[in-house]
């Protein structure tokens, strides 16, 4: 049996480490499952809503 070749994410190379109460983060991680989403693309988003916010004090 030959392995299946692995997905490359399109241009996501980099990592953003934080550090949070391991209470909140498996809270928000059950809570991203229940909403069938996950934790990264939360974040992600959040991200985006941020920057798309303050683009103008860039």
């Amino acid at each position: 049996m030959s392995e299946k070749p692995k997905k490359k994410s399109a241009n996501k190379d980099a990592q953003l480490i934080l550090r949070l109460d391991k209470d909140e983060r498996d809270a928000f991680v059950a809570l991203c499952r229940e909403l069938d989403t996950t934790a990264a693309r939360e974040i992600r988003h959040f991200i985006r809503k941020f920057m798309k916010k303050h683009a103008d004090k860039a």
